[in-house]
C-alpha cells in the first residue's frame, strides 16, 4: 500500500512539475496584445516609445520558448522584463503542450523563427529557452539548419544531456515516462540525447548561454543543463550560493534574468545576487 502511494504521488509531483513549463505554438504579440491563438501569426511589434525601447529597437527580437505543459501566461512576467529592457519578445508554445516527438516540435518552432522574422523585418532572432523548450531550440540549430537565423541561444535548466528526473516512472514501474514520448526523449542515455550531443555541442557562430542552478528538482544531475564546446555555462549559485532558484524559478527569478540580459547584450556574465 505504501508503495502504491508513493508511485502515485511520485507521478502526480513528476507530471506537475514537468507540466509548469511549456507551450503550444502561438505568438504572444508583444507590448501590448494578449497571447495569439496556436493558429495565428506573431502581430508587429509597435514603434517604441520609451527611451530604453529606442535604444534597443534594432537588436534582435526574442523567442520565449516554452517548456512541457505550460502556457504562454507562465512566461509572460519574462517578457514583461524584457520589454522593459526594450527588447522585443514573442512567446512560443510547443505543440501538443509538449507532449510529443521534440523534432516534431523543432520542425514547427523552425515555422515559427520565419513568422517572426517576417513580422519584424530582423535577420535574427535570439531565443531564450526554459527546460524542454531548449531542446526543441538545439535541434532547430543543429539538424535543421537554423544556425543562419539565431544571433544568441540562452537555456534556463534545459536537460541537454537528458536527466535522470525523465527515468523516475520506469523506476518506480508505472512505465517509461507513463507513455509521454518527450519525456522518453529526455532521458539520459536515449537516442534523442545521444543524436542531439553527438560532435558539435555549439555548431554555428551562434552565442551559446546556459543556466543553471543547484535547486533544480527535474534536471538530476544540474550540471546535465550545460554544454561544451565553447558555451558560457553560467551557474547561478557560483556566484549567488544563498540564491534559492526551482526549475520554473529559472524563468522568474530576477537573478537569472540579470544573466539573460548580459547574455542577450553580449556582456560579461556578472548576476546580481539581490535582483527581484
Amino acid at each position: 500500500m505504501l508503495l502504491r502511494k508513493t508511485a502515485t504521488v511520485l507521478a502526480a509531483v513528476l507530471a506537475a512539475t514537468l507540466a509548469v513549463p511549456a507551450a503550444t505554438a502561438a505568438a504572444a504579440p508583444v507590448p501590448t496584445a494578449p497571447t495569439a491563438s496556436a493558429a495565428s501569426e506573431p502581430a508587429a511589434v509597435p514603434a517604441a516609445e520609451d527611451a530604453a525601447e529606442r535604444a534597443d529597437a534594432s537588436a534582435n527580437p526574442v523567442i520565449i520558448v516554452g517548456g512541457l505543459s505550460g502556457f504562454a501566461l507562465v512566461y509572460e512576467p519574462l517578457a514583461a522584463r524584457l520589454r522593459g529592457d526594450g527588447f522585443r519578445p514573442f512567446t512560443y508554445e510547443l505543440p501538443g503542450l509538449g507532449f510529443g516527438d521534440i523534432p516534431t516540435s523543432a520542425r514547427a518552432f523552425a515555422g515559427y523563427v520565419d513568422q517572426v522574422r517576417a513580422v519584424t523585418g530582423a535577420a535574427k532572432v535570439d531565443v531564450v529557452a526554459h527546460s524542454q523548450g531548449g531542446l526543441v531550440a538545439r535541434y532547430y540549430l543543429k539538424r535543421l539548419n537554423g544556425t543562419g537565423t539565431v544571433g544568441r541561444y540562452v537555456s534556463l535548466g534545459t536537460p541537454e544531456q537528458g536527466t535522470y528526473v525523465a527515468n523516475i516512472l520506469t523506476f518506480i514501474g508505472l512505465g517509461s515516462c507513463a507513455g509521454v514520448v518527450s519525456c522518453q526523449q529526455m532521458t539520459i542515455g536515449s537516442d534523442f540525447v545521444a543524436d542531439l550531443n553527438a560532435g558539435d555541442d555549439t555548431p554555428g557562430a551562434v552565442r551559446y548561454t546556459t543556466v543553471r542552478t543547484w535547486q533544480d528538482e527535474l534536471v538530476r544531475p544540474v550540471d546535465n543543463a550545460a554544454l561544451a564546446d565553447g558555451a558560457t555555462n553560467a551557474l547561478i549559485q557560483a556566484w549567488c550560493p544563498l540564491r534559492l532558484v526551482g526549475h520554473l524559478g529559472l524563468a522568474l527569478d530576477g537573478t537569472t534574468y540579470t544573466v539573460i540580459r548580459q547574455a542577450l547584450r553580449d556582456e560579461r556574465i556578472r548576476p546580481n545576487c539581490f535582483a527581484l
